[in-house]
């Protein structure tokens, strides 16, 4: 085969690797997901174009007889070169599969607030084999992936569906404030329920707390429970 045409065929299997890299790269990224998709879905795209661009390229330079060769004395020896490349590239190859552990088992994700070794910041960026959190400064921290898969992490992002309704009440000064966080626990009719008192000021304040299944529902709670405590605690002459 000329030599010309042994570069055309490279040309073209590089271009349409090219090609085939931008397509998927573009049909992969028109998609409006949830935090958790998209951390998964970016790491995903970034290997499948490696894997594409890697296989292009080998598969181009495989056209020219030298490295045809060369590729073939490799297979040869695929048991050597697997233990040098394997020692030389573990961390590497350590943090690719981290890259992919943290997409599929998301101890992290894209926008979650994290804390690590003390340092706080926002998760930017899950590259395949390091991750950059944005801290206070809007500076970058980079951070191996095999590290994030190893160490601990405190996520303050990942949280149960459970949420507190509060609720403020003010009452006089001169009141027994013991008693009016018993008529509150009261109210609540939850024996979870928790009253604290926040503020001696011209009034006493006292929150109550209460948890409910999710968000809605709390918001729902927290009117009821502003009915309840007002009726029990005029009921009980605390606003006389």
């Amino acid at each position: 085969m000329p030599l010309w045409h042994r570069l055309v065929v490279l040309g073209a299997v590089l271009l349409v690797t090219a090609a085939a890299a931008r397509l998927v790269d573009r049909r992969l990224s028109r998609r409006e997901l949830p935090a958790g998709a998209v951390t998964r879905y970016r790491v995903l795209r970034r290997s499948i174009i490696a894997l594409i661009i890697f296989v292009g390229v080998l598969s181009a330079l495989l056209v020219i007889p030298q490295v045809r060769a060369v590729a073939t004395g490799i297979l040869a020896s695929s048991a050597i070169v697997g233990i040098v490349v394997g020692f030389a590239a573990q961390r590497t190859i350590g943090n690719f599969i981290a890259g992919l552990l943290i997409a599929l088992s998301q101890p992290i994700r894209l926008g979650d607030h994290v804390e690590i070794d003390g340092t706080s910041g926002v998760v930017e960026e899950i590259g395949l084999t390091y991750t950059f959190i944005r801290v206070a400064d809007d500076d970058r921290l980079v951070i191996p992936n095999d590290r994030i898969a190893s160490d601990t992490i405190l996520n303050s992002s990942i949280r149960g569906p459970r949420k507190l309704a509060h609720v403020t009440v003010q009452v006089p000064l001169d009141r027994d404030l013991d008693d009016v966080s018993r008529l509150l626990r009261e109210a609540a009719g939850d024996e979870r329920a928790e009253v604290a008192v926040t503020s001696l000021d011209d009034k006493a304040r006292l929150e109550l707390s209460v948890w409910a299944d999710d968000a809605p529902s709390a918001r729902r709670l927290e009117s009821e429970l502003r009915l309840r405590a007002h009726a029990r605690l005029r009921e009980a002459g605390v606003f006389s």
